[in-house]
This record gives structure tokens, sequence and C-alpha cells, in this order.
């Protein structure tokens, strides 16, 4: 490695030493964005609780992030049951003794056409990503109060919660959803300095997107930087929001995706 490089790496780990000890839930972490925010927090020094509802999943991934020297444990189940949620807290707080950061990740894509959408569907895609959403950052926001000491949480949303996708009106009604939840909770929680952001990805590669073989070729086409997102660069940018650095950020919604809402053409 080279000088350059050395000082560079050296002034990335000063930084983020703020980071170091923090103690973070991410929901749908198994694989993905989910898993690269998790896998980049640790690499940071937060001990990380890592929720997929997919138990052979969720034990995986942290698996794969305790290879790395990184503090990580699994916690399996669905995120959208309150409940559950309440115990994932208590969780990390019997774990770490404390949650300084709730990244509500989880999410669920059903996709259907306006006119026939089915009730059952519709309910199951607002109780994941509204309910569960809702239901993390109260929760967490419960836990720091209680501690003092002030924390973030960040939303999940999407593109699709400003532009209209075909097939996705429940999808991107609930995304649009989180981005005002967002701003609300700047009332609510700002007494405790605890921060409340959402990001909002566009196109991006994982391994859900990768099994559509036209993917990757299809949205470089219409995405003006010339390609889709990586789980990478979602992952920097919650980073960013949920550090110290972003201190003086809150009720904001940041999109991430190579300025394609910019023009909006269609991937259809």
């Amino acid at each position: 490695m080279s000088l350059h490089l050395k000082g560079a790496e050296h002034l990335l780990n000063a930084n983020m030493k703020p980071f170091k000890n923090q103690v973070a839930i991410v929901t749908g972490a198994g694989q993905g964005i989910g898993y690269e925010i998790c896998r980049q927090l640790a690499a940071h020094g937060v001990r990380v609780i890592l929720n997929d509802i997919e138990v052979s999943l969720a034990e995986e991934a942290a698996r794969s992030i305790q290879k790395e020297n990184g503090i990580c444990i699994p916690y399996p189940g669905d995120c959208a049951d309150v409940t559950f949620i309440q115990h994932m807290v208590e969780e990390a707080v019997r774990q770490f003794g404390r949650l300084d950061i709730a990244i509500a990740n989880a999410g669920i894509t059903l996709f259907g056409d306006f006119l026939e959408y089915k009730p059952a569907d519709f309910s199951r895609v607002m109780q994941v990503n509204l309910g569960g959403s809702f239901f993390l950052a109260q929760l967490a926001t419960r836990q720091m109060k209680e501690q003092g000491t002030g924390g973030r949480i960040l939303f999940m949303s999407s593109v699709t919660g400003h532009q209209a996708h075909k097939n996705l009106a429940a999808y991107g009604m609930s995304k649009a959803a989180l981005e005002m939840l967002a701003k609300n909770l700047v009332i609510e929680v700002s007494p405790y300095r605890i921060t409340v952001n959402a990001i909002a990805p566009g196109a991006t590669v994982t391994e859900r997107t990768k099994s559509d073989p036209d993917y990757e070729n299809t949205w470089s086409r219409i995405t003006p930087i010339g390609k889709p997102a990586t789980i990478q660069d979602i992952a920097h940018a919650a980073l960013f929001l949920v550090s110290p650095d972003a201190g003086h950020i809150t009720g904001q919604a940041l999109v991430i995706d190579g300025g394609w809402s910019s023009i909006s053409p269609s991937p259809y």
C-alpha cells in the first residue's frame, strides 16, 4: 500500500472512531444492502444485531461478518411483529447494554396491477414496510431516551416513492410514507438528541436483481451516471447518516440513484 493510501486510511479510521462500541439493529439484513450496511458498521467497531426473516440467511450473514473480526449477532424473525421488535431491542440491550442506531431496512415488494391488487398483498406490504419501520423507530427511541445519549434512526425509502413505477402503487406509496415519517418524527425525537432520516436507493445490483439478466444493462443505459448502484454505494450513504458527522442532519431523505429520478426514463 502506498504512503498516500495509508494516510487516507488513517484519516478514515480516525474519523470513524466515534462509532466504536456503539450498538446497532439492522432489519432485513441477511443479504444485499442490509448485509453490506451491517458489514461496514461492524468494520468500524459497531456491535450489530442483524435481523432477517430467514434464519439461515441471518446466521450465515452474521458468521461472514464475524469472520472479518466484526461483532455481529443474528436475530432472525419477522420485523413486522411488534412483539418481536420489542424482544430484539431488549436483546441488543441484554447483549451490549445499549442501543445507538436503528436501521429499518426490511421491506417487501409485491408487484401487481392496480385494478387487480389483492387486499392481502396490500396489507402485508404496509405491515412490513410501514409498520415494521414505525415500531422499530418507536421502540428504539424509548431505549435511546432512557439512555440519554442520543441516537440515530434510518429508514429505507426508494426512488419509487418519488417517481411512478408500473405495478408498484402500494410499494411506492409505502416508501413515500417513510420519508414523511422521517420528517414528522423530527418533532418527536429531537428533544432526545436523536436524528431520523431516510435514504432512497434507485436501481441497485443485489442478489435479487441479479436474477434478471437484463437488469444491469437496462439500468446502465437509462441512468445518467452510466450504471446502477452497488450495495456499497448505498451502505456508504447509510453509514454517513448514522455517523457522528451527520449530527445536524435530520428529517431528510437522500436519493441515491445516479441521477435517474432527475429524468426518469422508464425501464419498460
